[in-house]
């Protein structure tokens, strides 16, 4: 269960992704080559379908908190995406990653360590893509409280994972060095850690079928986003009303 205080002591040390910072989108990008696309592609993709869900939710996003940022490359999407953010923050346990993102985006959004941010309960949004594969199990509900305690009432967490019944993800997770031990998360789990965090799992869609060279297809993804086809799953949460 997810009682008790928030912390973050036990986050997954950070040295391996200090180690990677400098070349962390690099790394990212040719364990996507396979897929034809680069980083930049999935980013904006998973931003955008994540402002379609809140429009048809009609949530209004004027904040929003990037868990677990890395190198902060997101910002650029969010921004072009969702121009109606106020407030951008981003949060990483790597200082490598803080740091790279700082000099290449802090113009973009406010960044800092996750150790050196107290939740106030204050974010529309938190967005969450790739981090609970890296977390020991036994360790994600220090993750998810921290999540739900950034989180306002009826605010908005959406829960990116790679989708552990795509054989696609599965092959791109072994090319990429700081995936290649990490532990995959079934969509049914992240689901119940969100509950028993106190967020209530709206819908789970299933994104990212067709490679580039059927990228012709793609418009079908939203028609079929409810079955577990797509190389990622992302699962919206919202917090009770009563915080």
């Amino acid at each position: 269960m997810c009682g008790g205080p928030v912390v973050l002591c036990n986050a997954p040390p950070s040295a391996p992704f200090d180690e990677y910072a400098a070349d962390y989108d690099a790394a990212l990008s040719r364990g996507l080559a396979l897929a034809g696309e680069d980083v930049d592609y999935f980013a904006a993709a998973r931003i955008s379908w994540l402002d379609r869900r809140l429009r048809q939710a009609n949530h209004t996003a004027g904040s929003l908190l990037d868990f677990g940022c890395g190198t902060g490359r997101s910002a650029v999407h969010f921004r072009a995406v969702m121009p109606g953010l106020r407030r951008l923050a981003g949060v990483d346990i790597s200082a490598g990653a803080i740091d790279e993102a700082r000099r290449r985006f802090g113009h973009l959004a406010d960044f800092a360590l996750t150790d050196a941010v107290s939740p106030d309960g204050s974010f529309d949004v938190v967005f969450c893509n790739g981090v609970f594969h890296h977390i020991e199990p036994p360790q994600r509900p220090n993750a998810m409280r921290f999540i739900a305690a950034c989180l306002r009432p009826g605010g908005i967490l959406a829960l990116w994972e790679n989708n552990p019944w795509s054989p696609a993800a599965r092959l791109v997770m072994r090319r990429i060095p700081f995936d290649r031990d990490a532990v995959m998360v079934w969509p049914r789990q992240a689901r119940r850690l969100a509950r028993e965090c106190g967020l209530e799992p709206l819908s789970t869609d299933y994104l990212f079928i067709f490679p580039h060279f059927a990228r012709w297809l793609r418009p079908l993804e939203p028609l079929v986003a409810r079955l577990p086809l797509g190389a990622q799953y992302m699962v919206l949460c919202r917090k009770g009303a009563g915080g």
